[in-house]
């Protein structure tokens, strides 16, 4: 089989364990609340300290990649995620559940970014988008049987078994990495920026943190640790410009379709966070769905996913990342906006359908953010662009989950019972942030990305323009 298809079907089957596992864990919530002795909303915190993690400890990965080698950092990855999915299983309180997401998050942090630094450096840059493509299709897997598994195993038996899936995936995923992946060289960093962890850590850990913090007391200590946690990032900014290596390069910034990427992806992925979370608790809070009745509905949204990948490089090659990306983040935002409608006397077939479709154009979008942020990259940046990439995802999500909590428990009035009005205002606030992601997408190039959408014709028609002016 091709490199281009080998290299990101394998990492792919080690990515939908986690995809499994983070919508699993959202159907569920409910039933693990129950079981602990816990409100709904409480088990939140399950999902932002995962994120936490995630996003604490994604600035290392690059460099332990780097210095050890990308294939044995994820091998090492995988086994700590499955580890600690054990962890989760055996746990008694909420405590001992949050702790071992936090470990779960840290396996998490090294198997992202080295899993995509892996696909960047076995495929030829002229394929990556195919790649990314074939590399996202089979992780669809993850999302759209989480759903229907986290609500049939809570039917059937324990929500334990949510955690217990992972130990055959990561054993396969493991074994397939050595058997059918080379070596990636190994790239010599000179030290180890251990100011920039510090730095980067208690920032990322803070603001994530502050928001949970908040969404749980709502006073003003939350913020104020976020706030702190802002602070801390702009003191790294100011060390980046110092040091010589540092763990996280912001001169990546310079490049336009970078800069994009992650600043207006940011803002639309947090729907990302927010959607997973309130859809199940929608249903099964306020409507009184079942968990398999929920995980049913919503698993639908991967469906949607599915079939984009199959047309999103024929899309790219017509239309072109800057336009894709633009008017699709609207549409997509749109699709999401109109979750504010359900209530109890909303047939399930209206729920498929918007749901289906908002599957369907937030896949685009990803596939399509995911992809340029490599467009203007050269090989030596890679393991920070992967690095930088993924930790600005989880901040998104994990701001994607505290946001929507806030606003769950603002507009119900601060009571643990949950409205159809909180819902519906939280949707529409959400929506709102995602498609504001747009501003980022128009200030782009028109031919951003050219190369990578297969779009010759016009990268040709670029350079004469280009020879002309000169």
């Amino acid at each position: 089989m091709e490199t281009r298809k080998t290299v990101p079907l394998i990492v792919a089957s080690a990515l939908i364990m986690q995809q499994i596992d983070s919508t699993a864990i959202a159907t569920a919530l409910p039933s693990i609340a129950n079981a602990l002795g816990e409100p709904a909303v409480a088990l939140h915190s399950t999902i932002t300290v995962y994120l936490l993690s995630l996003g604490v400890f994604l600035p290392v990965s690059g460099w332990f990649a780097d210095r050890f080698g990308a294939r044995l950092v994820f091998c090492s990855a995988i086994a700590l995620f499955t580890f600690a999915s054990l962890l989760c299983a055996a746990s008694t309180n909420l405590t001992m559940l949050i702790a071992s997401r936090a470990l779960q998050g840290f396996g998490g942090a090294l198997m992202l970014p080295t899993a995509r630094l892996i696909l960047v450096r076995s495929v030829p840059r002229e394929e990556l988008v195919s790649a990314m493509v074939l590399m996202s299709m089979p992780a669809v897997v993850g999302p759209a049987i989480g759903p229907l598994f986290g609500g049939f195993i809570i039917s059937i038996s324990s929500w334990r078994w949510i955690f217990w899936i992972n130990l055959p995936v990561g054993i396969i995923a493991i074994v397939l990495t050595l058997m059918l992946i080379g070596k990636i060289p190994v790239v010599a960093r000179p030290s180890f920026d251990f100011t920039g962890f510090v730095l980067t850590g208690i920032g990322i850990g803070a603001l994530i943190f502050g928001f949970d913090a908040f969404t749980r007391e709502m006073n003003a200590n939350g913020l104020l640790l976020a706030f702190a946690g802002l602070a801390s990032l702009g003191l790294y900014a100011l060390h980046a410009r110092r040091s010589a290596n540092p763990i996280l390069d912001l001169r990546l910034f310079r490049h336009p379709t970078f800069r994009a990427s992650l600043g207006g992806g940011s803002l639309f992925r947090v729907s990302m966070g927010a959607l997973p979370f309130m859809l199940p608790l929608l249903m099964q809070e306020v409507f009184g769905y079942t968990p398999l009745q929920s995980g049913a509905i919503t698993f639908v949204s991967t469906i949607g996913a599915f079939g984009m990948r199959t047309i999103t490089k024929r899309i790219l090659r017509r239309f072109g990342f800057r336009r894709v990306l633009f008017w699709n983040a609207l549409i997509a935002s749109f699709s999401m906006g109109l979750c504010a409608l359900f209530t109890p006397d909303t047939t399930p077939i209206v729920m498929v359908f918007v749901i289906l479709l908002g599957g369907f154009f937030r896949a685009l979008q990803f596939t399509s953010l995911n992809t340029i942020a490599f467009a203007e990259t050269d090989d030596s940046e890679m393991s920070h662009a992967t690095s930088l990439s993924q930790m600005a995802q989880r901040i998104a999500q994990s701001v994607g989950v505290a946001v929507s909590a806030i606003l769950l428990q603002y507009y119900s009035g601060g009571s643990e019972t949950l409205t159809n009005f909180a819902f519906a205002m939280a949707f529409i606030i959400v929506a709102l942030i995602s498609a504001s992601s747009c501003l980022s997408f128009f200030r782009l190039p028109q031919n951003a990305g050219d190369v990578l959408a297969g779009r010759k014709k016009e990268v040709a028609e670029a350079q004469q323009e280009a020879e002309a002016a000169e």
